[in-house]
């Protein structure tokens, strides 16, 4: 019997310990939710106040169902400008509370833009998008860590 030398390389991987971690994708994606967060929420706020401003100023692209006041509507989003960027700030300390109500802000940023649609449609669109990402990416990405409230 002859003795084969094992070639070193990485040892075989247990499928049960790669549950509990998530993609480099989702991890990376916390980060980019904040920012989104962040900056999704100032942009908010400056068209809030655009809005406030003058009824004058975002133009209505044909009929649509949903129709309301933009002097309301545009107080509507300087206070969910404000809640985001506050949760974006969370989610840069990556603090857990940041993390459900990321989720939360998303979920009414991404029903806002379906509102706003007439009024910016491409924009909305986009909004929408990242929004649904900024959802996954903080669902999907488990911490290691144990954080409290």
């Amino acid at each position: 019997m002859t003795q084969h030398a094992q070639t070193p390389g990485p040892p075989p991987r247990d499928p049960a310990a790669d549950r509990g971690r998530t993609s480099s994708w989702a991890a990376g994606g916390t980060v980019f939710a904040g920012v989104v967060l962040l900056v999704n929420g100032l942009l908010d706020i400056l068209k809030g106040i655009s809005a406030i401003a003058s009824d004058a100023i975002y133009a209505r692209v044909g009929d649509y169902v949903y129709r309301f006041n933009l002097t309301a509507w545009g107080w509507v989003l300087v206070v969910v400008g404000v809640i985001a960027v506050a949760t974006g700030l969370g989610l840069l300390m990556d603090a857990l509370w940041a993390r459900v109500l990321g989720v939360f802000m998303a979920s009414v940023s991404l029903i806002a833009n379906f509102l706003w649609l007439p009024y910016q449609p491409l924009w909305a669109i986009i909004s929408i998008g990242l929004a649904a990402w900024v959802i996954w990416a903080l669902t999907a990405h488990r911490a290691s860590r144990a954080a409290g409230w």
